[in-house]
């Protein structure tokens, strides 16, 4: 399989290099915001090269075990060697992929939005199942995730959920999970046991920590301010500090209830606004040159991007690449990569 792509091993690691230089100044931390800007930089490419050269040198080493076994042959040392290929073989398929992940803001966090469509209760219950999901894939990739909004439900399950995803690449692999998801299983909220289909959308979207060139209109704005609740831990409190912002022109709803004070979950709901907006224009901007009409899909039958069949049959299947299996606990456990890995190798 041949998957492209091109990566510069020594021109990251002169860029770690003169990265680690700027530290040794006295003055660094003068600059507080800067220097863990820096910082940052630094362990996300060191997480892209130090692999690279351990996979370099376990190379190098089989290449010198292989040199003994030509001298004097070892069915030990031919079978240690073989289970060592083996482990290389999947370190370099892993590196392949990430060859993939070469757009724009792939390297970036990731800000994931579950919102609940048709089928009511069953869908909030849906959105529930679907953050765990999301929570339980974070964790399988040592990913940091926090909480920016959570309601609950009215009955079941979630209204929304915006969540901060941290980690290298985490907006790379997660953009594909970006659409609506649809369940199809017996209800537990149905007393005669019937089978339901519910909806939910997902939404991904970088986290650009950048200055974002955007002038908003005060007057495009709805604000609302209310309590926060649900699953945000301990530094969410109990007072209306949680904020809505809505700009009326594009219908985009921004959410935000993690910090402590009600000017600070405006400033931050403003910076998701503007990388919102600022995604929109260069979406805007892509339609405009390839003369492609950007098409809206509402969270219903027929606009999914994959089903999760839990009855009559066992069955999770994704439309953009017919990538199917039957071990549904093992998806809905936070094991993605088989439609990940496959959506990202069709050049999506």
């Amino acid at each position: 399989m041949s998957y492209g792509g091109h990566f510069d091993c020594e021109g990251k690691l002169i860029e770690i290099k003169d990265l680690e230089e700027q530290t040794s100044d006295p003055n660094f931390w003068n600059n507080r915001e800067n220097a863990e800007e820096i910082i940052s930089e630094i362990n996300k490419l060191k997480g892209i090269t130090e692999p690279i050269i351990e996979l370099k040198k376990s190379i190098e080493s089989n290449l010198e075990l292989i040199g003994l076994l030509k001298e004097e042959y070892d069915s030990e040392l031919e079978n240690s060697l073989l289970e060592d290929i083996n482990i290389v073989d999947k370190k370099l398929e892993k590196l392949r992929l990430e060859l993939l992940l070469s757009g724009k803001y792939d390297r970036e966090n990731c800000i994931l939005e579950i919102h609940p469509g048709a089928g009511g209760t069953e869908s909030c219950d849906w959105a529930l199942m679907l953050y765990r999901m999301y929570r339980r894939y974070a964790e399988r990739k040592d990913y940091k995730v926090e909480i920016l909004d959570y309601q609950d439900g009215e009955e079941a399950g979630i209204k929304s959920v915006s969540m901060l995803i941290k980690g290298l690449n985490a907006y790379g692999y997660l953009k594909c999970e970006k659409g609506v998801h649809r369940l199809v299983r017996l209800s537990p909220f149905d007393s005669n046991n019937r089978r339901h289909t519910s909806f939910a959308s997902v939404d991904v979207t970088p986290d650009i920590q950048k200055d974002i060139d955007i002038v908003i209109d005060e007057k495009d704005l709805k604000i609302d301010v209310y309590r926060s609740t649900g699953a945000g831990g301990q530094g969410v409190n109990t007072t209306d500090s949680a904020v809505r912002i809505t700009h009326l022109p594009t219908k985009i709803v921004v959410t935000c209830q993690n910090e402590r004070s009600q000017i600070q979950n405006k400033e931050h709901a403003l910076q998701v606004l503007k990388t919102k907006l600022f995604l929109l224009e260069e979406e805007k901007q892509r339609q405009e040159l390839e003369g492609i009409k950007g098409e809206q899909k509402e969270i219903e039958f027929g606009s999914q991007i994959r089903s999760y069949v839990l009855h009559p049959y066992s069955m999770i299947k994704d439309h953009r690449t017919d990538v199917e299996t039957s071990n549904v606990n093992k998806v809905l456990d936070g094991d993605l990569d088989i439609f990940i890995e496959s959506y990202l190798k069709r050049g999506k």
